[in-house]
């Protein structure tokens, strides 16, 4: 069921995401080689607590970590540990922070010091394929149509998306409905409507769109080991268009 929000409700979701939004800006400059991602998972948690906020992901579903860090062909739900980042890594780290019951998510992808050209050209179009989705959010669309937007984007430019994984409505609970797919058929789907949120997030593979889950039962990484990168926004759907509630 997918549940429209209320204004109060929605200044709640503004205030998690921009406690995101923070610990994305924070992490632009602490993101570097010889750190590890238990150390970027400490640092994301430390400020989404300063700021009366809680880790979203910290125990959900059992993952341990409080965000998710993902390097190079890992595509999501990379758990913290005590692997370091080296020189021309690609990292994405997905932040989730709970505000007085109401949550904000976003991922984004951090280049580790000097990154390849091919690592450079595979997350500018995936962060624009967020974008050519999110021309697609106002009312009286389709998901679908944000979908298709993405799924053609992103095949215009040689790469794929893998069809397990999904953005999704976001409200009292990180993962509501409806799915919100990387691939698709305009005018499908459920309507958008005022007061709808949503997280619309491109996963975007230099390979082949094919993926496994490690033995951990979280990560995911590329079949054929290619690079991915993964942006995502928590919108909210205005009467015009959206508002983005995950940035500062």
């Amino acid at each position: 069921m997918i549940i429209l929000k209320t204004p109060r409700e929605i200044a709640l979701l503004k205030e998690a995401g921009r406690i995101v939004a923070l610990v994305h800006k924070e992490l632009e400059s602490f993101i570097r080689p010889g750190i590890t991602t238990k150390e970027i998972d400490i640092f994301a948690e430390n400020v989404i607590r300063k700021n009366g906020a809680t880790p979203s992901f910290k125990g959900y579903q059992g993952f341990p970590g409080a965000v998710c860090v993902s390097i190079n062909d890992m595509v999501i739900h990379g758990i913290p540990d005590k692997r370091k980042l080296k020189e021309g890594d690609i990292v994405s780290v997905d932040v989730g922070a709970c505000y007085k019951g109401y949550h904000g998510d976003s991922a984004w992808t951090y280049a580790v010091g000097n990154v390849s050209e091919d690592a450079k050209r595979l997350m500018k179009v995936t962060k624009e394929a967020l974008f050519e989705g999110l021309k697609q959010a106002k009312p009286n669309n389709h998901v679908g149509d944000i979908s298709s937007a993405i799924e053609s984007y992103v095949r215009k430019n040689g790469y794929t998306s893998p069809y397990d994984y999904t953005g999704h409505g976001v409200g009292t609970s990180i993962h509501e409905d409806p799915m919100v797919p990387n691939y698709g058929i305009a005018g499908h789907g459920p309507l958008l409507k005022e007061g709808m949120v949503i997280a619309v997030e491109p996963m975007v593979h230099m390979g082949k769109s094919d993926v496994i889950v490690l033995d951990d039962d979280w990560g995911v990484v590329t079949a054929d080991h290619s690079l991915a990168a993964h942006y995502e926004h928590t919108i909210v759907i205005t009467k015009d268009g959206y508002e983005i509630l995950t940035s500062l």
